[in-house]
């Protein structure tokens, strides 16, 4: 048998580069596709966007409603830093 001997930089038969890295490339288009069908058929065919985005902001509205006076301000402050959306500003349904 004869003795191994490691490839150099310039012994490119493996596929590699330099690096000793492989090259290729992938197409996950295909399994996108397929992903996106499962999650529509999980959805089912009674799925509304419109009603599930007008839900969210139903659940949103009530999440942040009856809020005392220190809770109020501290609302306020999250959505003066941007880190809560403002009521009706940005929202999908607004």
């Amino acid at each position: 048998m004869a003795p191994h001997t490691p490839a150099t930089p310039d012994d490119n038969t493996s596929g590699a580069d330099a690096s000793g890295l492989a090259d290729f490339t992938l197409d996950l288009t295909s399994q996108e596709v397929l992903r996106r069908a499962h999650v529509m058929e999980a959805l089912g065919p009674h799925w509304n966007p419109l009603q599930t985005l007008q839900d969210e902001d139903a659940a949103h509205h009530l999440l942040y409603s009856g809020l005392d006076t220190q809770q109020q301000q501290l609302h306020d402050d999250l959505v003066a830093a941007g880190i809560l959306p403002a009521r009706g500003h940005g929202r999908a349904t607004a």
